[in-house]
């Protein structure tokens, strides 16, 4: 990729990326990969062969401090910093805009992670009261428009559809309490608010929230899947560039082992309540494609105990 002159010494670095790069935490990088385009009847991101970039920056020169994002032809801004530094966050102009804003924690008991997604006008206040009332989150992610652009209506349909995104993909545990309803606006208010949602997703991988996705399976010959047998229970599944998707129709374990680890425990009881998984005979079974972050932790919530994933997925046949 040609020099784009954007390299400032002694404050950033730059990296170039493909499709399938993963990107080093903290780091800035221009990213060049084809674009991800919503398909509406199963809310997936797909590939599509338009190559964009991302600009990941670091005003105060740490890879762990405040970082700005910004996307080629597109007019949204996004900032992203840990909560201990909400207090230089907030100095910064994008959080005094109209914009919507996404929390994320981890709980240690849990292999999903917690995530709250709200809207502010401006966001600044929002967080503000977030940082007394609500303790689990340990990173914000904001977008606002550098041009003002955004009203209220646009981040409050942002703000539903991103709940409804986060639910129907079933990757993280929802700290909204409610999904809020879409506000009545205009059909050109849609579409806009749309636009800008497509391109907010477009960055959100690069910045590690993959929550609000499920990848569809690839086209795999039988031969290529990976199989387990084993507890009486058979599945089958592929790994993913973001992970290990166990496909539909494979079977789990119904009874928890007395040692399994609490957070697999929390990852089977989601699984269950989200409906992914469904009791069928003396097994559960998966009811749709679901993507694992990793094919350890597939393999350890298909037997309800540690699990190696190198060792109990195989090659089929």
């Amino acid at each position: 990729m040609a020099d784009s002159g954007l390299r400032k010494p002694g404050n950033s670095k730059e990296m170039d990326c493909t499709d399938n790069d993963v990107p080093k935490a903290g780091l800035p990088f221009r990213c060049s990969g084809p674009t991800l385009a919503m398909i509406p009847a199963g809310w997936f991101l797909c590939r599509m062969a338009s190559p964009y970039s991302l600009k990941i920056f670091l005003p105060e020169g740490d890879p762990d401090g405040v970082r700005t994002i910004e996307k080629s032809n597109w007019t949204g801004h996004g900032l992203v910093f840990p909560r201990a530094l909400l207090s230089e966050a907030k100095k910064r102009k994008e959080l005094k805009r109209t914009g919507i804003y996404v929390l994320v924690g981890q709980d240690e008991d849990s292999a999903l992670p917690h995530v709250y997604i709200g809207e502010g006008d401006p966001v600044l206040g929002r967080l503000e009261s977030h940082f007394v009332k609500k303790d689990f989150w340990t990173m914000c992610v904001s977008f606002t428009s550098k041009d003002e652009s955004l009203n209220k209506a646009h981040i409050q349909y942002i703000e539903s559809r991103l709940v409804e995104l986060a639910g129907h993909a079933k990757r993280c545990v929802l700290e909204n309490g409610n999904k809020p309803d879409q506000p009545s606006m205009s059909e050109s208010d849609m579409a806009d608010a749309e636009t800008f949602l497509t391109e907010m997703l477009l960055c959100f991988p690069a910045l590690g929230l993959g929550m609000f996705t499920r990848s569809a399976a690839k086209s795999t010959a039988a031969s290529n899947l990976l199989v387990m047998s084993a507890k009486g229970v058979k599945a089958q599944g592929q790994e993913m560039p973001n992970g290990f998707l166990v496909k539909a129709g494979s079977f789990a374990v119904t009874e928890d082992t007395p040692a399994i680890p609490e957070r697999i425990r929390n990852l089977r009881q989601y699984l269950v309540k989200e409906g992914v998984l469904s009791p069928d005979g003396g097994a559960f079974v998966f009811k749709q494609d679901y993507l694992f972050s990793s094919w350890s932790a597939a393999a350890s919530a298909i037997l309800a105990r540690s699990a190696s994933g190198p060792f109990n997925w195989k090659a089929k046949g």
